[in-house]
């Protein structure tokens, strides 16, 4: 079971112990914090994208994709009134690479937002969650 151990630091910073990864969290300082790391509602971001690109990678090497890079972008929008949170969150999947098959990526991505990333059915409880997919800079 993981565990994370918060250590308050002063001000809005903790110190996050995840497993033994040490993180910092914090306001920023139009908050009242001082901004010396990201905050609770950006650190979901990273975990929608990680978590789904685990999912696709690993999709993508069962079904044989050759050599590819993949780069993820995330951009969500926060609702205007307390408490704040993400109302529609887009997610870029970039691959580069030659003889990409647009259906394969379309499929992988798509399996593993629906059927392995905990992060997106979470978070798709309340937010429009949105896929683009392009291959070296065109979208497919």
């Amino acid at each position: 079971m993981p565990k994370v151990n918060m250590q308050w630091k002063g001000g809005y910073c903790f110190e996050a112990d995840l497993d033994g990864h040490k993180i910092l969290v914090d306001l920023p300082e139009e908050s009242g914090g001082n901004n010396l790391g990201p905050t609770p509602m950006l650190l979901l971001l990273p975990s929608l994208a990680t978590c789904s690109a685990v999912g696709v990678v690993g999709i993508l090497k069962k079904m044989r994709v050759p050599e590819f890079k993949l780069n993820i972008v995330v951009d969500a929008d926060k609702t205007p009134e307390h408490p704040k949170y993400y109302s529609k969150i887009d997610v870029y999947y970039n691959f580069n690479g030659e003889g990409l098959n647009p259906k394969k990526l379309r499929k992988a991505v798509a399996v593993s937002e629906e059927r392995y990333c905990g992060v997106n059915l979470m978070l798709s409880k309340t937010a429009e969650i949105n896929s683009i997919i392009t291959i070296n800079g065109e979208e497919v």
